[in-house]
């Protein structure tokens, strides 16, 4: 007989590709029409003060090559740049343009929407409750897509 909660990794795995599609549709409908939820991911690793695509890729979990291809989308689209990188001369900075940094802007904002739809649903004590339990198990930093 299962445990309680054996359903918990497909209930998380469920609510992780409701916040992306949230996130993305967000991003959609402020006019962000030609990313794709990976495109966030790597957005996330450059802002701040932007990276490598070297770092692009760790954070990604792809090869290099794949995280350079994905750069290169993203430079002609207009979200980033490559740039002289500050403490090695063999290496480019990958930093978002104005148009990357309005897309992040419009992803936070939906983001901001899933929360408080949940904090709606759930309650704000439970919503908060939730947040601190996964905050205490869950690796900060980890956030990847799960597919190309």
């Amino acid at each position: 007989m299962p445990g309680p909660a054996q359903d918990l990794p497909l209930l998380l795995l469920a609510a992780a590709a409701e916040v992306t599609d949230a996130i993305n549709d967000g991003c959609v409908a402020a006019g962000f029409t030609d990313i794709r939820p990976t495109h966030g991911f790597a957005f996330v690793r450059m802002a701040p003060s932007g990276a490598t695509v070297g770092e692009i890729a760790e954070h990604l979990g792809v090869t290099k090559q794949a995280a350079s291809q994905l750069v290169d989308e993203l430079v002609k689209k207009d979200y980033a740049q490559r740039n002289p990188h500050p403490t090695d001369a063999r290496a480019k900075l990958v930093t978002l343009t104005e148009r990357g940094w309005a897309c992040t802007r419009a992803a936070d904002a939906a983001a901001a929407r899933f929360t408080e739809r949940w904090a709606a649903t759930l309650g704000l004590e439970a919503t908060v409750g939730l947040r601190n339990a996964l905050a205490r198990v869950v690796t900060p930093g980890r956030v990847r897509p799960s597919a190309w």
